[in-house]
């Protein structure tokens, strides 16, 4: 019988530019990938930078998902950095506006413009 490889629920691509690093996400945000995602951004975390998590691709998050938002969003804050949020979906945006979260993290909107 052959082994199936483990299908990674949350893939995670990062792209640096000249004033931000934006990551890519895409899957799932739900427990068993919050550390992954913890892991690939906390290292790009700096003084005076903006990371973008682009989560279009992202189609459902659980309470793990949420915990690990908010982590890295108070390590950005206590380096000195932003944590942004763009592209997020309606499963998503209904779980962060339930949890009374959506106002905390600044979502860039169209041409640039950050609304809540």
């Amino acid at each position: 019988m052959a082994m199936q490889a483990p299908i990674i629920p949350l893939t995670v691509e990062i792209e640096h530019k000249s004033d931000m690093i934006v990551v890519h996400c895409r899957g799932r945000l739900v427990a068993d990938v919050c550390s992954f995602l913890h892991n690939q951004v906390r290292p790009l975390i700096s003084d005076g930078k903006t990371i973008l998590l682009d989560l279009d691709g992202v189609d459902r998050m659980d309470s793990m998902g949420i915990g690990t938002l908010v982590r890295l969003y108070v390590s950005c804050k206590s380096a000195g950095c932003q944590l942004q949020l763009t592209n997020i979906g309606k499963r998503v945006r209904e779980v962060l506006e339930i949890t009374n979260l959506l106002p905390v993290f600044a979502e860039i909107g169209e041409k640039g413009i950050t609304r809540f």
